[in-house]
């Protein structure tokens, strides 16, 4: 056994082995992307440690063990030379962590997979993940107006996709089912929240908080819930739709008390002394009294700390239209929920927390032939118009056929990419080393399971060593040199024959989503 020391601890470990899987049993993380047990293959350099007697920087996954060894593994130099080191791989790196839709929309809603599970006829599915991030998806399918729509790339093609009238269309199948669908509940905390005002915001606030194991009442000046949702037009929001979807809110288990404004007095004996936390959602500063309840406010709305949604008063926040003016629902809704998400931090006995979204790959535009690689996984028809006027919606048929129209533009491996898990933890910079044009993405997709896409490829090799191992006909290798070398199918063959018995085992080892299956995470 040899005997070393990391961040000052000793360990030993037999002779052979790396100091990555030594500093594992101390339980230290050194971020890896292109190791496999039993394989050779190039150094990604993510994986660096430093020597402290010497001062040089190496990769940990390659270096085995030796006697005196002394190494650092989180220093300000460590930690600089890993993050540069994931930037060069970026800068060679094309690709959407997540789709244009889901970044354009407030609420972050997985727009993509709705789609797709919309198109294999999976509508129960299809609700269950819309309502993991909105909380009234029947109401904004008629009244959103569609940041994510602008952003499509199927605009490029024809025209976006009508992912309002899909989402709206699984809520309506919901309610006609008669039995609404309500998402599992965490387990009881006995906490209590108080939000005051029953509009987009405050409805949206109080799903969330009681998807989070929390009690919570809705105090409404109005003798109906709805705030300024109850002011849209029937010919853009039937009352019905309004209606239904309040029930549904009703069902979840939110308790509404009609008919009471909330005044100063009321709000500390009420208020304060019965609730854990107090969330302001009573739209337009104009409609409220804050300045009385010793809350910040500016010309234009409550202060918060910003992304936090807390006041300057200790268990109070505020979200919505008090905080700034929206003309858009869906922002409101989208405060609502970051609203709760802070609360439940909150009440978990931490500070109010920020919502924060892992780091995302982006690279604009698609080119003309990125276009063609596009159009490859959706039905080239047009989009498709209500037979009976937007009002009425989709039929299933018909929803079923505009789903199809997605590209499919969103990774696959969104949640297991290292290369995406690391950069974020590492707050990598995609554009630092990025210069001149960049690669265009292609798409291998002739494989039953598996897709390819070579610009998302770091050229670690382990796929090579994997169909080599397997003893693939073709497998996978490296071709060109250079700058210009690429992980390709040799011989002109196709990936499902380069990939037969070894496709699940690649899948598993590829650090990005350059190789991953077909129906993704």
């Amino acid at each position: 056994m040899i005997e070393i020391k990391i961040n000052n601890k000793l360990v030993k470990a037999e002779e052979g082995t790396t100091v990555l899987k030594a500093a594992e049993t101390l339980g230290i993380k050194i971020p890896a992307m292109c190791y496999l047990d039993k394989t050779n293959h190039p150094s990604c350099m993510v994986c660096i440690v430093k020597d402290n007697k010497s001062g040089d920087l190496f990769p940990s996954c390659a270096m085995p063990v030796k006697p005196g060894m002394d190494i650092i593994c989180n220093d300000e130099e460590v930690i600089e030379a890993r993050k540069e080191a994931l930037e060069l791989l970026l800068s060679d790196h094309t690709g959407d962590c997540e789709a244009p839709c889901r970044i354009s929309c407030p609420a972050f809603m997985d727009i993509p997979k709705m789609n797709r599970f919309i198109a294999d006829n999976k509508f129960d599915e299809a609700l269950k993940l819309v309502k993991e991030d909105i909380a009234l998806p029947l109401i904004l399918g008629y009244i959103c107006s569609a940041p994510c729509e602008g952003a499509c790339r199927r605009k490029q093609v024809d025209n976006p996709v009508s992912i309002c009238i899909l989402k709206r269309f699984v809520a309506d199948v919901d309610i006609k089912n008669e039995s609404a669908y309500l998402p599992k509940k965490k387990t009881k905390t006995g906490k209590k929240v108080a939000v005051i005002g029953s509009g987009p915001a405050g409805l949206t606030c109080a799903f969330h908080i009681l998807k989070e194991g929390h009690n919570c009442t809705i105090f409404e000046k109005n003798d109906e819930p709805g705030g300024s949702l109850l002011n849209v037009p029937e010919s853009e929001l039937p009352n019905n739709a309004l209606k239904n979807e309040i029930d549904i809110i009703k069902q979840f288990g939110v308790k509404f008390e009609l008919n009471t404004e909330i005044k100063p007095e009321g709000f500390e004996k009420k208020l304060k002394k019965q609730f854990d936390a107090v969330i302001i959602a009573t739209g337009d500063i104009k409609k409220s009294n804050v300045k009385e309840f010793n809350i910040e406010s500016g010309d234009k709305g409550i202060n918060t700390i910003e992304g936090t949604y807390a006041t300057n008063i200790d268990r109070i926040f505020a979200c919505g239209s008090v905080i700034r003016p929206h003309k858009l629902a869906i922002r409101a809704l989208a405060q609502g929920k970051d609203a709760a998400y802070s609360v439940n931090s909150f009440l978990a006995g931490n500070k109010p927390q920020e919502t924060k979204r892992l780091f995302n790959s982006r690279f604009g535009k698609l080119t003309n032939s990125e276009i063609e690689e596009y159009k490859k996984e959706a039905i080239p028809d047009n989009r498709i118009e209500p037979a009976q006027g937007k009002l009425m919606g989709f039929g299933k048929e018909d929803a079923i056929q505009e789903a199809k129209r997605c590209l499919r533009c969103d990774c696959r491996k969104p949640k297991s990419c290292k290369l995406r898990i690391y950069a974020d933890e590492y707050v990598a910079n995609q554009k630092k080393y990025s210069f001149g044009e960049r690669k265009e993405i292609t798409k291998y997709l002739q494989h039953k399971e598996v897709v390819y896409e070579p610009e998302k490829c770091i050229k670690c090799g382990l796929c090579i060593e994997i169909t080599s191992s397997e003893k693939e006909l073709t497998g996978l290798t490296y071709i060109g040199r250079g700058f210009t070398v690429k992980v390709d199918i040799p011989f002109n063959k196709e990936l499902s024959e380069a990939l037969t018995s070894a496709a699940q085992k690649c899948v598993e080892a590829c650090p990005t989503g350059a190789l991953a299956f077909k129906k993704g995470e």
